[in-house]
């Protein structure tokens, strides 16, 4: 079934596609790769040598992503209150410099404080650019439904997939080979990384013009009826960093070696680029909370897989299940968003989501740190999160299309 159309509102919007909007959409993505890749789950291929080096307990190391996830609320926050007064450009090219900058600052002192610090900045920056990041893509091939819907995938999926491959095929080896005191030079290569793509990320933004936030156009969110898309989107925030966070710290505790940690999170990566491809047709023939149910299952399957099968064939089957589905709930939840709300009302939706995704995020790495210390075995942090997600799963697959107008009327 094709997305239902918004015709009442066409007229009304100035649309205006870039000359080259696959390179367009390969520079947004590189911003995704900035926000996501690097910022939020580079962290997790870190942390064994921080925690070993620094005397960490699994408390302290899961907090650093919880303060990475405040900071991501309060973007989050930011952002929506901006997004119908500020070009979302501008948003996203301010949130992926200041993002470049907190990455490279983590390096350069030892001390939890100043860990904290950065790594609240970098979600405060991370959230406006990654919100934004969306609301633009999202005026990509604007008339054709299944490239739109594949766009979307692309940003969510390549952009994230491509930071976890750089990052997980550099990070554990030379860890490995320089030890553990490296780490801060580990934060430097991310910040070089980071820099080096920003040119072309920033020309992206700048080449994409979203329809303006005509105050006497716009409407309401039917937020009642969008109720189980949001409970869904909540259990992956609560479920889904769990596995980035304490994966290669799980697999360190087992006895793998770099060589195989390395090639589970490029196989991770890799099947992150291709997720897209797998489930543009499902994002373009659905328009209730079907994706959204069905990729939580997968990222569910992935998450405890590790443990039911404690091997290296049991270890990449599960990055390769979780890696298909992981970066494709915002992509479920943007397509539902463009398939059921006039265009108007895009960067609301997506910033009001992202609120939704910060706020249950906080919980999961923290939460999860306390459970590996009480039990003394991570595993079981990550059966917990596969609950939570397959509990996520089965609200999502009760959320209907909101209708033709996306009024809620």
């Amino acid at each position: 079934m094709n997305a239902p159309s918004t015709p009442d509102f066409k007229p009304q919007l100035k649309r205006t596609e870039p000359a080259r909007p696959w390179l367009v959409l390969f520079g947004l993505a590189l911003g995704v790769c900035v926000t996501n890749g690097f910022a939020r789950f580079a962290y997790g291929l870190i942390l064994p040598a921080m925690k070993s080096e620094l005397g960490w307990t699994y408390a302290q190391a899961g907090w650093l992503n919880t303060a990475n996830a405040l900071g991501y609320i309060a973007g989050a926050v930011i952002t929506m209150a901006l997004i119908g007064r500020v070009n979302p450009s501008r948003l996203f090219n301010f949130g992926l410099v200041t993002t470049a900058v907190a990455l490279l600052a983590t390096g350069q002192n030892e001390a939890l404080w100043w860990q904290t610090f950065w790594r609240v900045l970098a979600g405060v920056f991370g959230a406006m650019s990654f919100s934004t990041a969306g609301v633009l893509t999202a005026q990509l091939f604007q008339t054709d439904t299944r490239r739109n819907a594949l766009a979307i995938a692309i940003l969510f999926g390549a952009g994230g997939g491509i930071g976890i491959v750089l990052a997980g095929a550099a990070l554990p080896l030379m860890l490995d080979h320089y030890g553990n005191d490296a780490w801060p030079f580990a934060w430097t290569l991310i910040g070089i990384a980071c820099f080096a793509m920003l040119p072309l990320s920033l020309w992206a933004a700048n080449c994409v013009r979203p329809p303006k936030q005509e105050t006497h156009l716009k409407l309401r969110l039917p937020l009642r009826r969008m109720l189980a898309e949001m409970a869904g989107y909540a259990g992956f925030g609560l479920g889904y960093i769990v596995y980035f966070t304490f994966l290669s710290a799980w697999m360190t505790e087992q006895g793998s070696g770099a060589g195989l940690i390395a090639t589970v999170w490029v196989m991770l990566g890799l099947c992150l680029c291709l997720s897209p491809f797998v489930w543009r047709p499902i994002f373009a023939r659905f328009t209730s909370g079907v994706p959204l149910a069905m990729v939580l299952t997968g990222i569910a399957t992935g998450s405890v897989l590790p443990v039911l099968v404690p091997n290296g064939l049991g270890l990449v089957l599960s990055a390769t299940v979780f890696g298909l589905c992981v970066f494709m709930s915002p992509s479920a939840v943007t397509s539902f968003i463009r398939h059921n709300l006039p265009a108007e009302n895009w960067g609301t939706a997506i910033s009001l989501f992202t609120v939704i995704f910060a706020v249950a995020q906080t919980i999961g790495p923290y939460g999860a740190g306390l459970i590996g210390d009480l039990t003394g075995d991570i595993g079981m942090s990550l059966v917990v999160a596969a609950i939570v997600l397959m509990i996520g799963a089965a609200i999502a697959l009760t959320q209907k299309p909101l209708g033709h107008d996306g009024t809620g009327k």
